[in-house]
C-alpha cells in the first residue's frame, strides 16, 4: 500500500474530499499533518476512512522528522514553504529519492518581493522539492522562475468537491427556470482583500437610485470585517455557514459574485460554477481564467473599481431570466471537466515519476 503524506497549513472540505477520492480510487494510506483551524473559516470536517489526521502542534521539529522517517511515505506534498520544519522534512525524504511536491496557489506578479524570493529560493529549492503542483498558468510561471523545469510542474492543485456541488445544478434547475432568484450571492471571508466594502457600497447605491429592480445581495462568511458597518435593507450578511448547509442559500440565489482585490485562485468559483451559477468575478480572481467565459457564463469587472462593478450589476439586472438560467448551465459545463477524480490521478502520477 502506497503512503501519501500531506504537510498542510489550513485544511478545507474540498481538500478532504480530494484526499478521500485518492484513498477510494487508488487504495493509498493517507496522512495529513495540519495547522489549527482558521477562525475565519471554522469548518467542521469529518475525517473519511483511510485518512489519518495529525495536529501540527503535537510535534516539535525533531519529533515530526522522526515521525516521517518512521512512516516512510512514497510521496510528500507540502503547502508552499511557510513552515520551516516541513521544508526540512522534505529535504530528508528528497535525499532518499522520494517525490516532494511544493503545492502553491501564488501567482506570478513580477514585483520586487517576488524577484527577491526567486533569488533566495534558487539556493535551496532544488534540494527540497522535486515537483511543483500549482493552480493555474500564472502560478506555473512563478514555479518556472523559481527553478522548476516545465515537465516537473503540474496544474490543477485545487478542485471543488463535485460530488457535493455538481448535483445542485439539477436540484435547482426546475425551480430557477420557473422563477429565477434575483439575488447576488457572495461567499468569502470578511477580510480586506475580498473587497466586500466596495461591493456593498456599489450595490447600495444602485438600490438607492432605483437601478436594482427587485434584486438583493446576500453575503456568506466571517472574519475581521464582519459585520460591515455599511447596512442596507436589501443587503444581507448571513455569517459563516458550514459546507453541508450552504446549499440552502445557494438555492435561493441566482448569480455568484466574488469582488476580491487579491485572489490567487478561488475554489469557491469552481463550486458555484458546478452548481450552475452565472459568475461575476473581479479581474483579480485567478480562477476566472478557467471557469469564466466573458459574455457566455458571466462577466469580469475591474477589482476595486466601484463604477466598473456597478456597470456589471446593471448588465445582469437587465438580462432576461431565461438567459441567466442558460448562463448557469454553461458554468456547469465548464466546471465538471476537472474534479477530485482527476486530482487523485495527479498524485499517483507524481509517485510514478519519482524524483
Amino acid at each position: 500500500m502506497k503512503k501519501v503524506l500531506f504537510l498542510y497549513t489550513e485544511t478545507a472540505p474540498y481538500f478532504m474530499a480530494s484526499v478521500a477520492r485518492l484513498v477510494k480510487d487508488h487504495g493509498v494510506e493517507a496522512h495529513i499533518v495540519r495547522w489549527p483551524v482558521n477562525k475565519e473559516a471554522p469548518f467542521e470536517m469529518e475525517v473519511p476512512q483511510g485518512i489519518t489526521v495529525h495536529e501540527r502542534g503535537d510535534f516539535n521539529d525533531t519529533s515530526l522528522r522522526r515521525f516521517v522517517n518512521n512512516l516512510k511515505p512514497n510521496i510528500v506534498l507540502t503547502s508552499g514553504w511557510v513552515d520551516k520544519t516541513y521544508l526540512q522534512v522534505c529535504r530528508d525524504v528528497h535525499q532518499r529519492g522520494v517525490p516532494t511536491v511544493m503545492c502553491s496557489d501564488t501567482a506570478w506578479r513580477g514585483g520586487l518581493k517576488q524577484w527577491a524570493a526567486v533569488g533566495a529560493a534558487r539556493l535551496w529549492l532544488n534540494r527540497t522539492f522535486s515537483h511543483a503542483w500549482v493552480t493555474g498558468e500564472a502560478q506555473a510561471m512563478y514555479a518556472e522562475y523559481l527553478g522548476f523545469k516545465r515537465d516537473r510542474i503540474k496544474r490543477g492543485f485545487y478542485t471543488a468537491d463535485l460530488d457535493r456541488f455538481a448535483p445542485l445544478q439539477k436540484q435547482f434547475e426546475v425551480k430557477k427556470s420557473a422563477e429565477f432568484p434575483h439575488r447576488f450571492l457572495c461567499v468569502a471571508r470578511y477580510i480586506p482583500s475580498k473587497g466586500h466594502q466596495y461591493m456593498v457600497e456599489a450595490f447600495a447605491e444602485l438600490c438607492d437610485s432605483n437601478e436594482a429592480s427587485d434584486w438583493e445581495l446576500w453575503c456568506i462568511g466571517t472574519g475581521e470585517l464582519h459585520p460591515l458597518t455599511h447596512a442596507h435593507p436589501r443587503i444581507k450578511h448571513i455569517g459563516f455557514v458550514q459546507a453541508d448547509e450552504v446549499w440552502k442559500y445557494m438555492e435561493q440565489s441566482g448569480v455568484f459574485i466574488l469582488p476580491s482585490l487579491y485572489e490567487p485562485w478561488g475554489v469557491v468559483v469552481h463550486e458555484h460554477a458546478a452548481a450552475g451559477f452565472p459568475l461575476l468575478l473581479s479581474d483579480a480572481v485567478g480562477a476566472r481564467h478557467r471557469f469564466l467565459k466573458e459574455g457566455r457564463n458571466g462577466s469580469c469587472f475591474i477589482a476595486g473599481n466601484k463604477e466598473s462593478l456597478k456597470k456589471t450589476f446593471r448588465a445582469v439586472i437587465a438580462t432576461p431570466d431565461a438567459e441567466l438560467v442558460a448562463m448557469g448551465l454553461r458554468s456547469a459545463e465548464l466546471a465538471t471537466d476537472w474534479g477530485p477524480k482527476e486530482w487523485a490521478a495527479i498524485v499517483m502520477d507524481f509517485i510514478a515519476e519519482r524524483k
